[in-house]
């Protein structure tokens, strides 16, 4: 095993994932390593790659066992990839590229392709070949041109500028009234199928766990939500306004996110993990205008796991 690989490929798990998506995943070339982080009492599958690492994370829960993932990988950069989604084959001979040509680049967000979970063609048809990243063009954000680009006309790389987490809190939020805009652009809210410097994640994550204390000696992990927590968090941890933090790519896409309907997954409560942001954030409006704006939905959100779980127990009966 190579102790020092380019790319760490994340997944928390519950061991569940199909014989045919772990084939596809162990086919990334490259000096790569996989981290499957199970929770406690799950059976680990047995998987003969070398480059494969498996953890156990001490809770259960998406937060806990990404946390786990992320401390302990290996590689200069990482990404984290859900147990039912696509990665390019030769993604890591990208990345490498990338940071070569932008050392100073946090991220690099890879073009990704929705993919329903019972197209079985789309899913399986061929990679295209990736770009030589060194000839792609750079299409520049400026004052007078702020959103140049539509994303997939453009065939070269697009600046990625910054979440603008000094947003004016804005007290219409508060009272349901306004639909919130700030989170509208070209920045990102989500951590998953975004390559990171390993480095700068790896330092924010004592502090993220941090923001998990309440009172006293009081601890609250979230279960679900740690994708946009960690995402935000990490941009908030480190933050330097206006700053390009990287690039976003063009297609052929480089992941392939499998999506099922709302209908058949369980909701999620992200106003949790809102609200550890804006515990640990509370100078930054964009906090407060996430929390506000997302704390209307709660009643709904557990009218919605309440039908879920009599949907549940139907089944089994």
């Amino acid at each position: 095993m190579n102790p020092s690989p380019i790319l760490s490929i994340v997944t928390p798990t519950r061991g569940d994932f199909s014989d045919e998506w772990c084939h596809e995943l162990l086919k990334v070339r490259g000096e790569v390593e996989f981290l499957f982080v199970y929770h406690p009492y799950t059976s680990i599958r047995e998987i003969t790659d070398t480059r494969v690492r498996s953890l156990v994370s001490p809770y259960k829960g998406e937060m806990m066992q990404r946390h786990v993932g992320l401390l302990n990988a290996r590689g200069t950069y990482l990404v984290a990839l859900d147990d039912d989604d696509y990665i390019h084959p030769d993604i890591a001979q990208l990345v490498q590229e990338y940071f070569q040509r932008f050392p100073d680049s946090w991220i690099l967000r890879l073009s990704k392709c929705n993919i329903d979970h019972q197209d079985r063609e789309n899913i399986e048809r061929p990679w295209e070949q990736l770009p030589d990243v060194n000839r792609l063009e750079i299409l520049k954000k400026t004052p007078e041109n702020p959103y140049p680009f539509q994303r997939g006309k453009f065939q070269g790389l697009l600046e990625n500028p910054i979440a603008p987490i000094d947003t004016k809190f804005d007290f219409l939020h508060a009272c349901f009234v306004k639909a919130r805009n700030d989170h509208k652009g070209y920045h990102f809210e989500n951590f998953n199928n975004i390559v990171w410097k390993t480095e700068l994640v790896q330092k924010a994550l004592p502090h993220l766990s941090e923001a998990t204390k309440l009172w006293g000696h009081l601890t609250w992990i979230p279960v679900t939500g740690a994708d946009r927590l960690t995402a935000l968090f990490v941009q908030a941890k480190f933050y330097q306004k206006d700053r390009i933090i990287g690039h976003c790519l063009p297609k052929p896409e480089q992941i392939r996110y499998i999506y099922k309907e709302a209908s058949l997954k369980p909701p999620r409560f992200h106003v949790f993990t809102d609200f550890l942001l804006l515990k640990q954030f509370p100078r930054y409006g964009y906090m407060w205008n996430l929390f506000l704006s997302k704390l209307y939905l709660v009643p709904r959100t557990f009218a919605k796991l309440l039908k879920w779980q009599l949907w549940q127990t139907d089944k089994q009966v």
